[in-house]
């Protein structure tokens, strides 16, 4: 496959399920590299490099495309504040665990260590005086009624995307993997066919509709799948690094 571009999820798709990459993935995306082939992660997490070998990657997308590091420069597509206070004091007053992120540091109503031990930058502040544009707001245990209610207090720059393990996020309307995919590829000239995408979960399936060649992972839920042109092995079997091996190297 004529493959120049290689963009992957973190959670459940590169990562195995204990959060860690193995020396084999490893091995074959510095393989890829050799051979010119451009690779980025396209992931939720704000902080990737808790997890995740950065000199892997020639570019990382996070807060799911609110957030572009790539050589050295960051592009960054926050929701205002003027907009975000609103929506994080209907959601407070609503009983939701909120964080609201912007430069590494999460602006929440709760301690975040009970819930996100990962989270080590954390500030509880009143939502009715915060003054921080939003690069990512997240709440914790979204129910069906909860989105609903979420989705009624967006404007019409935000949009919302909740995860399989219930984490709601809302983003700026241009903050999508896809659109940042779409930004990478411009800047080193890489057509769309040219891009093999990977990911597993519902926020993935936009990235996977963008790419010219789409793998969903053989643990990702069937609305992924259902958008792939291809099923790879699971995550805790190197799906995505055996996949490579087979189709590119």
């Amino acid at each position: 496959m004529d493959i120049k571009m290689i963009v992957t999820d973190l959670d459940d798709t590169l990562l195995r399920r204990d959060k860690t990459v193995s020396e084999y993935t490893a091995e074959v995306l510095l393989r890829c590299r050799e051979l010119g082939i451009k690779t980025v992660i396209a992931t939720g997490r704000g902080h990737p490099d808790v997890v995740a070998p950065l000199e892997l990657f020639d570019g990382i997308i996070a807060n799911n495309g609110a957030n572009i590091f790539e050589g050295g420069a960051e592009l960054r597509r926050c929701i205002p504040c003027a907009e975000a206070r609103p929506l994080l004091l209907a959601c407070h007053e609503h009983g939701l665990r909120l964080t609201s992120q912007f430069g590494g540091i999460h602006y929440t109503n709760f301690d975040t260590a009970h819930i996100w031990p990962h989270i080590k930058d954390f500030e509880i502040v009143d939502f009715a005086s915060h003054s921080m544009d939003s690069e990512k707001i997240c709440a914790e245990g979204v129910s069906p009624e909860d989105a609903d209610f979420i989705a009624q207090h967006l404007t019409d720059n935000m949009y919302l995307k909740v995860a399989r393990d219930g984490l709601g996020m809302v983003m700026h309307k241009d903050a999508t993997k896809s659109a940042a995919i779409a930004e990478l590829a411009e800047r080193w000239h890489i057509a769309r066919r040219e891009i093999a995408a990977f990911g597993d979960d519902l926020n993935d399936i936009d990235l996977l509709s963008y790419a010219g060649i789409s793998v969903a992972m053989k643990n990702a839920i069937d609305e992924v799948k259902a958008a792939a042109d291809y099923i790879c092995d699971d995550c805790d079997n190197d799906g995505v690094a055996k996949w490579l091996a087979e189709n590119v190297l």
